[in-house]
């Protein structure tokens, strides 16, 4: 046997010990940990120096993979950056150019 079959037989032989796919609760439980984890360090940086808006949106996604919840609250905090991105900026008048 050569190098490559022995390496072919340890891998069908692991695969068929760990299979996220075959146990749906372990994967469900893996994502939740790592998008909990994303959502978390993306709330404390509302207080810390760092890119919240930008983490905060990716451990929903993360989580949104698994749970139906995060695909919502995800697609409202879509539908709130659409409109703030829509909304027509206002001019402050100065006095001074008034008259």
């Amino acid at each position: 046997m050569d190098v490559q079959q022995k390496a072919s037989n340890i891998k069908t032989t692991v695969t068929k010990f760990i299979r996220v796919d075959d146990i749906p609760w372990l994967r469900k439980a893996i994502v939740g940990v790592i998008g909990f984890t994303v959502l978390l360090i993306g709330v404390a940086m509302t207080v810390l120096p760092g890119p919240a808006i930008v983490v905060i949106p990716l451990g929903l996604a993360i989580l949104a993979t698994q749970f139906v919840w995060a695909q919502r609250m995800l697609k409202r905090a879509q539908e709130m950056m659409k409109q703030k991105r829509l909304k027509p900026k206002m001019k402050v008048r100065d006095d001074d150019d008034a008259g």
